[in-house]
């Protein structure tokens, strides 16, 4: 049998309830990437009938993270951005996504402005996920059609998250979450 959304979860529920930090949100990656070998789940949740936009596929009344499905018809480039007081975990399913880390360059005492540099470009292939700890600034670029699974510690609609136009500096608030 293979590795479904049901084991997923329960596995998600007790690396978190044992380590709510890095160490357990490591296993919730690993085990993502095992859930995305499924060519089950992936026709399931991101298959070419599903209808294109956000799915949540669970959401932890206890724990409180969300499981999501990034349906994309459209490309997109993402501007750089955070998760809050979140973390979020990416597992492609179909396509890629490059992923750009950022870091500061100043010293983040002015909320209105930021000064960003790149630290890390990869990409991102089909059962392949990269974790994000809190506050940790990224950015994502994928192509028509791209499809990914996303693991938060929260649903990000509830807390603040900013997002960095690189042209200006100007830090803004992010809007709710969206799939293109």
């Amino acid at each position: 049998m293979s590795y479904d959304l049901d084991q997923f979860i329960a596995d998600c529920r007790a690396a978190l309830k044992r380590d709510s930090g890095p160490g357990g949100r490591e296993t919730v990656r690993a085990k993502l990437e095992e859930l995305l070998r499924n060519e089950a789940f992936i026709e399931k949740y991101c298959g070419e009938n599903i209808p294109r936009g956000l799915k949540v596929l669970y959401e932890d009344p206890d724990l409180k993270f969300q499981i999501l499905a990034h349906i994309n018809d459209k490309a997109r480039v993402s501007a750089p951005h955070d998760h809050g007081a979140s973390w979020a975990i990416y597992g492609q399913a179909t396509k890629y996504t490059d992923m750009i880390e950022w870091d500061r360059e100043d010293d983040g005492t002015d909320a209105k402005h930021a000064k960003l540099k790149p630290a890390k470009k990869y990409r991102l292939n089909p059962g392949h996920a990269g974790i994000y700890q809190d506050g940790k600034i990224h950015s994502i670029d994928y192509p028509d059609y791209a499809k990914f699974i996303r693991v938060t510690g929260t649903n990000l609609d509830n807390i603040n998250r900013m997002r960095v136009d690189l042209k200006t500096g100007e830090v803004h608030q992010m809007t709710p979450q969206q799939a293109t």
